[in-house]
């Protein structure tokens, strides 16, 4: 029976310089919606260096910077019993697209200067040499395009952010066709966007090695509102 309810895509304010919501808010709001896990996928990208006033000069403790939400997250999560797993949005310098990267290793994300150059062609071979797991956000919105479906392990197929048409149907052609895992996200930034999507569990993951192992085994189904909702 898939009972936990986990959200997949989520931003806090503390790291996203588009994020409006802290863990003091989104941990209550997403206990009372249900919720026992969420995965915090703060921006990795140039906005967040600049929101930040990162030097990325120095590596030194850019890193801890980043996860500044996610430690937040986790602290209040604890109070609450939700498990939180760690995240990331990258975008890097080629384009608009957004990728999102769970279980990853911490040096593989500590140059934030030398990821970010990278290509998704470049970036997809070194996630490959750990357990990590990468998926495209959001392929179908405007400025994005797919990437080509053999860097990928997954794809968002339905994005549950209220302000933008991600065009989702087109997102699930795409995955299916090309046989990519399919999940679905809130996206969530602000208050409306809280608890709109996610996966659903039979068990819940201990930790991110786990969450990624059961998305791999397709052991979860999708929290997509109907048309009733």
């Amino acid at each position: 029976m898939y009972k936990h309810k986990i959200e997949t895509h989520l931003h806090t304010c503390t790291v996203s310089k588009c994020g409006h919501l802290n863990a003091k808010t989104l941990i209550p709001a997403y206990k009372e919606a249900g919720y026992e896990g969420i995965c915090v996928t703060d921006h990795y990208n140039r906005n967040t260096v600049d929101y930040l006033q990162l030097d990325l000069s120095n590596k030194d403790g850019l890193l801890e910077q980043f996860l500044r939400g996610y430690d937040e997250m986790c602290e209040e999560g604890a109070k609450y019993g939700i498990r939180i797993y760690r995240g990331a949005e990258l975008r890097f310098d080629e384009c608009e697209n957004d990728y999102l990267f769970y279980n990853w290793p911490d040096d593989l994300l500590r140059d934030m200067d030398k990821i970010m150059k990278m290509s998704i062609v470049e970036f997809s071979r070194l996630a490959r040499e750990t357990d990590a797991f990468l998926f495209q956000a959001h392929p179908y919105r405007k400025k994005c395009t797919p990437a080509i479906a053999c860097y990928l392990d997954g794809l968002e197929v339905y994005n549950g952010n209220p302000r933008h048409d991600s065009h989702n149907e087109r997102a699930r052609e795409y995955a299916d066709q090309f046989g990519l895992i399919a999940l679905a996200g809130s996206d969530c930034h602000q208050t409306p966007d809280i608890a709109c999507a996610g996966i659903c569990t039979e068990e819940l993951p201990a930790n991110d090695a786990e969450l990624v192992s059961l998305i791999r085994a397709k052991e979860f189904e999708l929290m997509i509102p109907t048309a009733e909702d």
